[in-house]
């Protein structure tokens, strides 16, 4: 196996070269001697996309950035999956496809510079952008036909400005992911996708509070996943696990399974360890322990809805510190984001289950300590027709900030519920919940069941 550092291939650091030919020269030399390790040393090494290949390990050096340049007709289509459906998206920054036994390590940092990427998305916001209009959102207009129509979480399906994530692994086995610091990616930050033994260690991601869609980690229908002792700040969710959305998620019915989160902290974002909103492909057999989620909107939070079908079943969330959250644990079959009431998906009524109907089953959630809850105690909505089943919740505290201004419904993101007064613990549909030794410490009520 080989050893080589980037200057060999003409690399170098100054934060002026494009060093996309000496990245893409040096990985397809490693490739062709069976593998190894590439060296960055110090300095910034700006650069173009980055693929790479089976037996390779980039080695990020202490003082050494790669700086992505946000150039958007660099990053020309690949076939990915995008926000739970399959199509063409945006070359992610660092990218490998169907390889195994690749590895980004080392103690320096990768900067995806998504200002120029979010600005794009703001502009397009504001101006009420609804259909393709630079090259490359036209190519993959063309290369994804009907796409636009496709569910999503509101990241820019219908313009295709299908931003890149930072780092995507897609269809790989034995990944590694250690040591490093990742800023300003452009969209969610590290996207394994379909991969099998994946670690994510010691890695460090910051992006702005602000930064749309910047989720930290989605895991997206893996198997035998280990994430710890991770510490993430992201501008939307914080450690994802997604299975595919709605009929495209269905058809390729490839679940996340197997995976364990421990020792990690999640400042700033939506949610600490979230489960969804792409449930389609099934999400089985998770652990949650030794977390501290602080300053995140919710705690644990699953989030799914009508149409977006899946199972999820067998999670247990353990030694959870929660600080500040508006709802430190929020469980919601009445995701709102990406559909209108209009839609027919948050009807009280029950309605007849079919493919996609989701359903939530064998939840525990013990040893919890949540304080200066913002919003409310917990926030706990099944559907009429699938309600959750076998929920456990045991040992656990959650206070209250009485003097916060944010209203119960602010809890989490759903459409379609009656108004509850108070910042209690709320819980609907939910097939016999067994709740044992709980605290709950500032709402008059502790409870509203409906």
């Amino acid at each position: 196996m080989a050893d080589i550092d980037i200057t060999s291939f003409g690399g170098r650091g100054d934060d002026r070269t494009d060093n996309s030919a000496a990245f893409a020269a040096a990985l397809s030399a490693l490739r062709e001697s069976g593998g190894g390790t590439l060296n960055v040393g110090k300095g910034v090494w700006r650069t173009g996309p980055i693929q790479l290949f089976s037996r390779i390990t980039v080695a990020v050096e202490e003082g050494a950035v790669i700086s992505f340049i946000p150039e958007i007709e660099r990053y020309t289509p690949v076939f990915t999956r995008w926000e739970g459906v399959e199509c063409y998206g945006m070359h992610p920054l660092i990218f490998a496809k169907g390889e195994e036994q690749v590895a980004v390590t080392g103690k320096g940092s990768l900067n995806g510079n998504g200002q120029v990427w979010w600005d794009l998305l703001r502009d397009k916001r504001r101006r009420n952008q609804v259909r393709p209009e630079t090259p490359i959102e036209i190519q993959l207009g063309v290369l994804n036909p009907g796409n636009n129509s496709q569910p999503s979480g509101g990241g820019g399906r219908n313009t295709q400005f299908l931003r890149p994530p930072m780092i995507q692994f897609y269809k790989c086995t034995d990944v590694r992911i250690e040591n490093i610091t990742i800023v300003n990616s452009p969209f969610w930050t590290l996207h394994p996708v379909f991969c099998y033994r994946l670690t994510i260690r010691d890695v460090t991601i910051a992006n702005p509070p602000d930064a749309p869609n910047t989720d930290g980690i989605d895991v997206d229908s893996c198997r035998d996943v280990l994430i710890e002792k991770c510490h993430v700040g992201v501008g939307d969710d914080g450690i994802v696990l997604k299975s595919g959305s709605g009929e495209d998620g269905l058809r390729v019915n490839a679940p996340t399974s197997n995976v364990v989160v421990r020792d990690c902290t999640v400042k700033d974002g939506h949610g600490g360890i979230v489960i969804g909103s792409e449930t389609a492909g099934g999400i089985f057999d998770v652990t949650v322990e030794d977390c501290v989620f602080a300053g995140t909107d919710r705690g644990i939070r699953i989030k799914t809805r009508r149409g977006r079908g899946g199972r999820i079943r067998n999670l247990s969330f353990h030694n959870l510190t929660m600080e500040n959250n508006l709802c430190p644990l929020a469980i919601n079959m009445f995701y709102r984001c990406g559909a209108e009431l209009s839609d027919g998906f948050f009807a009280q009524d029950p309605l007849q289950v079919g493919a996609a109907t989701p359903s939530i089953k064998n939840i525990t959630i013990s040893r919890i300590r949540a304080s200066g809850c913002r919003a409310s105690a917990g926030f706990i909505a099944g559907l009429p027709e699938s309600p959750i089943e076998n929920l456990t919740i045991r040992c656990c505290e959650f206070s209250t900030d009485e003097t916060s201004p944010a209203s119960p419904e602010e809890s989490d993101m759903f459409l379609g519920l009656p108004p509850v007064q108070g910042k209690s613990f709320r819980v609907l549909n939910v097939k016999e919940p067994d709740f044992s030794d709980i605290t709950i410490t500032g709402p008059g009520e502790a409870f509203i069941y409906g």
